[in-house]
């Protein structure tokens, strides 16, 4: 008995002095390891439990970043974010999410009403209206891909900004815009439902983009290291997990023993149904590495549409203390 005392004083004394963070990011399939982390305890574990926040978008996620409102966050780049790094204000601290064949995180989907009027593959995009949370996203970072692949200029697409992935989803139902990129949880809802129809994912089409990372304000890179060291520790045992549980031979989607046990976690904390949930699975690096050369053909493209104000030095807005590259093809 008094060594089970001494266990549970220690643990109570443990838990009393962790530095407790909050985590932003979208609810949706990109945040797996971060859901797997949380389920299994694993911030808890490493000394920095953690509460997750949810937002409509990745831009705010950055703000509130800088703002102090959450510790760090996992979610994708935008321009808000390139201008705010680029100012000294962020610091990517780890990879997350890339596009990979076979695996779906960025997915193109058009209203059933465009569809029925001809709009059935991406060589019919021009001249339709494409809807998105921002104008500086990865969502029209992807769109700008695909017009270059099949030779239109994306700028032929009217283009409506809707501050939400909810206001996207909504308007492709409604028919109020024509197409989209949506992250694939509410991709694969609307498509499920029957509310729209998908023409293709990003991760086929145009491989290799960085999508998601992990960042924190500067002045939590600089000054807190033991709570980012322990953010670490935690997110990369969660990315290690939800690799292995989706990953095989080749880097190539073949579930493993966990595939099931992800999915239910997936599920729970996107609020989609298993069956749904198994349908939209990113590719997560093992070891949370950065694809700094598509890191920087983005700020490159951000700076060209306008869509990033002075200077943006892909290399500064990295920590270089904790971000492990991805080598070159």
């Amino acid at each position: 008995m008094r060594i089970a005392a001494c266990i549970a004083a220690i643990l109570i004394a443990v838990s009393a002095s962790a530095e407790g963070i909050k985590v932003g990011m979208v609810k949706t399939s990109a945040g797996g390891a971060i859901f797997v982390a949380q389920e299994k305890g694993l911030f808890a574990r490493a000394g920095c439990p953690a509460e997750l926040v949810f937002f409509d978008s990745a831009q705010p996620v950055a703000v509130a970043a800088v703002s102090g409102a959450i510790d760090f966050g996992v979610t994708g780049l935008t321009g808000g974010f390139y201008s705010l790094a680029g100012q000294g204000a962020l610091k990517i601290i780890a990879g997350s999410n890339q596009e990979a064949p076979g695996f779906q995180y960025l997915g193109h989907v058009v209203s059933n009403h465009a569809y029925e009027g001809g709009l059935k593959g991406f060589r019919d995009l021009p001249g339709h209206s494409f809807a998105m949370t921002q104008m500086g996203t990865t969502l029209v970072y992807a769109l700008a891909l695909v017009a270059d692949k099949y030779g239109f200029d994306f700028k032929s697409l009217r283009m409506v900004a809707l501050q939400s992935n909810a206001n996207v989803s909504s308007a492709i139902a409604g028919g109020q815009a024509d197409a989209a990129v949506l992250p694939v949880t509410p991709a694969i809802a609307l498509v499920s439902r029957g509310d729209a129809k998908l023409l293709g994912w990003v991760g086929d089409e145009t491989p290799g983009i960085q999508a998601n990372v992990a960042f924190a304000a500067a002045k939590t890179a600089a000054e807190r290291r033991d709570t980012v060291d322990c953010f670490l520790r935690a997110y990369k045992d969660g990315t290690r997990a939800f690799h292995d549980a989706f990953t095989g031979a080749h880097e190539s989607r073949a579930d493993g023993p966990a595939a099931a046990e992800t999915v239910a976690i997936l599920a729970k904390y996107t609020g989609e149904r298993p069956d749904t949930v198994k349908l939209a699975i990113p590719y997560v690096d093992a070891e949370s590495r950065l694809n700094i050369a598509d890191l920087k053909r983005q700020i490159a493209w951000y700076k060209a549409q306008g869509f990033l104000k002075g200077e943006a030095d892909g290399e500064a807005m990295i920590d270089r203390r904790t971000v492990v590259p991805l080598p070159p093809p």
